[in-house]
């Protein structure tokens, strides 16, 4: 499932703790995909606390406790890591993180807490949310196979990768826009892993991130910049990426197209994806100026310039998911859409 239709599933699944209807998820992925970042967002969502426990690390009496003599009985010291109403709310998420990567004896541990929702004489408050998350046995990770009685414990949720949604992501957490372009302009490098060859660097969601990081810290230095990126997303998109940015320098003036002055499209390809990144990005920096409808209306006349009609249209769909409903209130939006009605219509 797609991680923007993951979020809905999520958000009404922690909600349901409300109902009683609420049933534990897992998520199965592979490694650098965003599993445990979407998980983390739902709990900002909801300006509630996320207790993330990483099982993989864990002893079995980590979740049961400590034993001690009370008397004539032995009780269990209940872990402090375990969500509590008064320390932590009466909402929450408990988050198990690389359950898959937890030996046998930790996640039988957990049964009774994932299914139950307690643990001898603790129990969950009722208002909390319990996530997992873990990678697949052939995404070549330290996993484990999970038990049928584990698994028959949650509902079951496949990750999968959607480039509309990294682009959405990206924008709204300030990537750099020459990443974002270079993703649109290969989109199946958000994600090549190849578990035969179990590299140490490759492209995934999470290292596009750090690649972002890299440009802000070494775009000065291109002798550094270069082996930098190979770092983060390894040998050959490094180098594909750094060509990308290299390119650049053929881009059109953005502030020309901002400023509404005709300005050609160039026919490179690479290129127009840039141009309309750098546009997205534009647009979302703009958005608390007083001349914001100005700067959108010349950006959705330069989108119907595009040679490729679809490239005009990705351009506004992007800017839409960034900007919202902000867009349709510009007078150019009217004449953009009607000049691509059919090509809508036939894609419908």
């Amino acid at each position: 499932m797609r991680p923007a239709h993951l979020s809905k599933v999520l958000d009404q699944e922690f909600l349901s703790t409300r109902t009683g209807h609420h049933t534990p998820v897992m998520l199965w992925g592979p490694p650098g995909v965003g599993k445990s970042q979407i998980i983390a967002q739902i709990a900002v969502r909801h300006a509630v606390p996320l207790i993330d426990i990483r099982l993989s690390q864990m002893e079995p009496s980590d979740l049961r406790g400590i034993p001690f003599r009370n008397n004539e009985l032995v009780e269990w010291a209940i872990p402090a890591m375990l969500p509590d109403a008064k320390r932590h709310g009466q909402e929450g998420i408990l988050f198990l993180d690389e359950i898959t990567s937890a030996p046998p004896s930790v996640s039988a541990a957990a049964y009774q807490l994932i299914l139950d929702r307690r643990l001898g004489a603790y129990e969950i408050p009722a208002g909390w949310a319990i996530f997992a998350a873990g990678n697949r046995q052939g995404d070549r990770g330290v996993t484990y196979s999970m038990p049928s009685p584990l698994a028959n414990r949650f509902s079951h949720f496949d990750f999968d990768l959607n480039v509309d949604d990294w682009v959405a992501w990206a924008y709204q957490n300030g990537i750099d826009d020459r990443v974002i372009a270079f993703v649109r302009f290969r989109p199946e490098l958000l994600f090549e892993f190849d578990p035969a060859h179990n590299p140490t660097a490759f492209p995934s969601p999470r290292s596009w991130e750090f690649a972002h990081r890299g440009l802000q810290k070494f775009h000065d230095h291109a002798e550094l910049l270069l082996g930098t990126l190979q770092a983060c997303i390894g040998p050959a998109a490094g180098i594909e990426l750094n060509a990308f940015i290299a390119n650049l320098d053929q881009m059109p003036d953005i502030d020309a197209i901002l400023r509404g002055e005709e300005v050609s499209v160039p026919k490179e390809i690479d290129l127009q994806y840039a141009v309309a990144s750098s546009l997205v990005g534009r647009a979302i920096r703009a958005r608390e100026s007083k001349d914001v409808k100005t700067v959108i209306g010349h950006i959705l006349t330069y989108a119907g310039r595009f040679p490729q009609r679809e490239m005009g249209v990705m351009l506004v769909s992007d800017m839409h998911r960034a900007i919202g409903e902000l867009l349709f209130s510009v007078p150019e939006f009217t004449a953009w859409s009607n000049a691509i009605a059919d090509l809508m219509l036939y894609e419908g």
